[in-house]
């Protein structure tokens, strides 16, 4: 069984709003689809302030950062509200395969292509299995590196580290839309690149999603005061970013 409690951090906290950082790998909350899970967020944090918590908002579980959860269930219900109008800010840091040459303004972009809807009751239970829905995500290139290693057929291989910002919540929308780029997340299995995946595997000693929740800007929903949360990168993507040679 996985220990997630060296990752796990309350990293926010007032009488309404708990933000933790959670780590890859921890689910959310229970599902049928990972029946063998035993730990989940939604408890972890319960455990550490020693209240109930709602969640409002959900996290891929290998993607870790910043998670919200409400204390009460009118606070849960505002935020949620905040989440749906896509009224909340969100910032992502990713590590993907090869250098986003088409960026033409500074090594930004936009992707504006709709996603098929997958099943997810949680956040949009009343849209329709295979629906397409709008989604758009704006992409900032920060840094390129060559790895002087072979990977599949190539002699080395390029990688980048970008900041996205999604304007819509769909289901693995980053991720999709990167790899739409062909610029894939290192470590995604399901929209991901193999080769890079094991290389990263064999080189570096770690397996994981490289995809991080880093900043939520949202309106508090009881001061309506603006309200940024930060989260530091985990331990298991900075130390493969630091040994990384960047441009």
């Amino acid at each position: 069984m996985t220990d997630f409690s060296d990752s796990f951090s309350i990293i926010y906290q007032d009488d309404d709003i708990v933000a933790i950082h959670k780590p890859a790998g921890l689910l959310v909350h229970r599902s049928w689809m990972d029946s063998d899970e035993t730990q989940f967020a939604v408890q972890m944090t319960r455990d550490a302030i020693g209240q109930k918590v709602f969640p409002v908002h959900r996290l891929d579980k290998p993607t870790s950062g910043v998670l919200i959860f409400a204390l009460s269930s009118e606070v849960a219900r505002l935020l949620q509200e905040q989440f749906q109008n896509n009224s909340i800010e969100k910032e992502y840091l990713a590590l993907v395969r090869g250098w986003p040459s088409h960026a033409k303004d500074h090594g930004k972009w936009i992707v504006d292509k709709p996603l098929k809807y997958h099943v997810d009751k949680f956040s949009e239970p009343d849209t329709e299995e295979g629906k397409m829905q709008e989604a758009e995500t704006h992409f900032d290139c920060l840094q390129t590196a060559t790895i002087q290693q072979p990977v599949g057929r190539y002699d080395s291989a390029r990688y980048a580290l970008v900041k996205a910002m999604p304007k819509t919540g769909r289901k693995h929308q980053i991720r999709r839309h990167l790899n739409h780029c062909n610029h894939p997340i290192v470590g995604d299995v399901n929209h991901g690149d193999r080769h890079h995946n094991h290389f990263f595997q064999d080189h570096f000693k770690q397996t994981r999603l490289y995809l991080a929740a880093t900043q939520i800007t949202l309106t508090h929903p009881i001061s309506l005061e603006s309200l940024v949360i930060e989260a530091p990168i985990e331990a298991s993507f900075q130390s493969v970013i630091d040994q990384i040679d960047w441009d």
